[in-house]
């Protein structure tokens, strides 16, 4: 039994020095003179740490406008899309209604699509429902949050089905019993049991919708105020030579919105469902 967790506990050590072997190497890239870089110093440490690429991606013009759009997008999307998922949710495992499991099918259907078959057809369609729509359309924000967050509704939907339908019965008839109706039960009993599924959907969410490239590169066209963090980035990308110190330092300013996003929800995330109901 030993031997068996020792060797658990090294497989997991193992992967997660492979998972962090390229996030400090982005950290320490980041960190390097722009010289050593320029050079190809492969060295896995610094002894001169610099701030200096940091400073460049801080001072590209617009970063701090990129950086309030990438938040506007993401907050929308997580807010939306885990209220609509988790309504759909309970309407999916507490209610029986024709054409529920039609439903279901289309709803994993829509998740089994690749992204890149439904871009030039999304492009098009934002660019129709720009005529009639103010702040839909090719170089709107909005045309990233109705995407993002129709992308974003299926996977947190089929995701919350299990923790709802994971709640006893028993719970829904007690509250009845106690004259609560179905609203009441709904956002002062089962939500707060399910809270950790929440979490967990709006974590997906926000990672989908920060790091997305694809549509903010094929929406926003022309529109140089409405541009996203991932497409500032490109700025840095040069044909004759690559800043890769501004490039790793943008990365490491990316990845901190969301390491403090889930920090902020960890403790959430962490109580199970099963701890809950028990209680």
């Amino acid at each position: 039994m030993t031997l068996r967790r020792l060797g658990s506990d090294a497989a997991g050590l193992l992967v997660a020095l492979v998972v962090a072997l390229p996030l400090y190497w982005m950290v320490l890239s980041a960190l390097k003179p722009r010289a050593a870089l320029e050079a190809g110093d492969p060295t896995p440490y610094t002894l001169e740490p610099t701030l200096e690429s940091f400073r460049r991606v801080l001072l590209l013009d617009g970063f701090g406008q990129y950086l309030f759009n990438s938040l506007l997008v993401a907050v929308v999307v997580v807010t939306v899309s885990t209220l609509c998922a988790f309504l759909a949710a309970v309407a999916l495992t507490r209610y029986r209604f024709r054409l529920r499991t039609t439903l279901l099918i289309m709803i994993l259907t829509a998740q089994m699509v690749p992204v890149e078959a439904l871009t030039i057809p999304l492009f098009f369609l934002m660019r129709t429902l720009g005529y009639g729509l103010p702040g839909i359309g090719l170089n709107q924000l909005g045309s990233l949050m109705l995407v993002h967050t129709a992308f974003a509704i299926p996977l947190a939907v089929w995701m919350l089905r299990s923790f709802v339908a994971a709640v006893p019965k028993e719970l829904e008839e007690a509250a009845w019993l106690d004259g609560a109706g179905s609203l009441t039960f709904v956002t002062r009993v089962l939500f707060p049991l399910v809270a950790p599924g929440v979490v967990a959907c709006s974590i997906f969410s926000f990672i989908m919708t920060w790091n997305d490239f694809l549509f903010a590169r094929t929406f926003i066209i022309s529109a140089q105020e409405n541009q996203t963090l991932p497409i500032a980035l490109l700025s840095l990308f040069k044909p004759d030579e690559n800043d890769w110190g501004g490039i790793m330092a943008g990365s490491v300013l990316m990845t901190l919105p969301v390491l403090v996003f889930f920090l902020f929800v960890q403790r959430r995330l962490a109580n199970g469902l099963g701890g809950a109901v028990k209680g």
